[in-house]
């Protein structure tokens, strides 16, 4: 399914004058057939695939500019298809959609390359979001920042490796909750993420805590790297969506 190629290259939704081309691969029909329209109507140029051994072929004929991938299918998983998709195209962005909501889960497909992912059920503009928010951080053929070992904004330095905090050459020590936290916003800078999202994705859906621990975390950052809240220069709050890393960010 695909948009009008002549719309969607004028839209904030293209690349080098063309349309985004988005492989959405998922066993269910019902799923590929919505999500497809949903994204086509934005302005991406949509393919899809029943498994993960058809989407590597799809791959193998026009690499895409991105990949939306299910975990559970048959013939090849959508973690098995991201390990070759990491073997191949080392940098070719890919959301993963999950059902399953354990912490641990999440971690080991971020650690296994996915630079992104949904938990089913979802909203499909929330996937339309993502998709752009990916693309807008990935350079094409480089490493994005969520892959990067050691990121800097500024005076600010962490590095993920050593889970080393270093402001102005001199090193802070945070809590594990609040690093975690400070590297997932370093990793995605002007992005707004909403308390219950950096809930999910820091804390995990299995931690019985509630989104004030956000706020604690985010205080100790700010209170740790002295970054005045009226005044931030890393983390700002967005009155009624949540918080946003300000500064720009680099790799190393």
């Amino acid at each position: 399914m695909t948009a009008d190629p002549g719309e969607a290259g004028r839209s904030a939704d293209s690349v080098e004058d063309r349309p985004v081309r988005v492989l959405l691969v998922d066993d269910d029909e019902t799923i590929r057939e919505h999500l497809s329209g949903v994204l086509a109507r934005s302005g991406l140029d949509v393919v899809t695939a029943v498994h993960g051994a058809e989407a590597l072929h799809r791959i193998a004929d026009r690499v895409p500019d991105l990949v939306v991938l299910d975990v559970m299918m048959p013939v090849l998983d959508g973690r098995a298809a991201l390990r070759r998709i990491r073997s191949e195209h080392e940098w070719l962005p890919v959301i993963l959609l999950t059902q399953v909501g354990e912490s641990f889960e999440r971690a080991a497909a971020l650690d296994e390359g996915a630079d992104d992912y949904l938990n089913k059920p979802f909203d499909p503009q929330e996937l339309l979001a993502r998709i752009r928010a990916v693309l807008r951080r990935s350079g094409r053929g480089r490493a994005p920042l969520s892959a990067a070992e050691v990121l800097r904004a500024g005076e600010l330095r962490i590095e993920r490796p050593a889970r080393r905090v270093m402001l102005a050459g001199a090193e802070k020590q945070l809590t594990p909750r609040a690093f975690a936290l400070l590297e997932f916003l370093m990793s995605h800078p002007d992005e707004v993420f909403d308390r219950d999202r950096l809930l999910q994705t820091v804390w995990g859906f299995d931690a019985v805590v509630t989104t004030r621990a956000v706020d604690h975390r985010i205080a100790e950052i700010r209170r740790v790297l002295a970054d005045d809240a009226s005044a931030s220069r890393y983390v700002v709050t967005v009155p009624g969506l949540g918080y946003r890393f300000v500064k720009p960010v680099e790799r190393g």
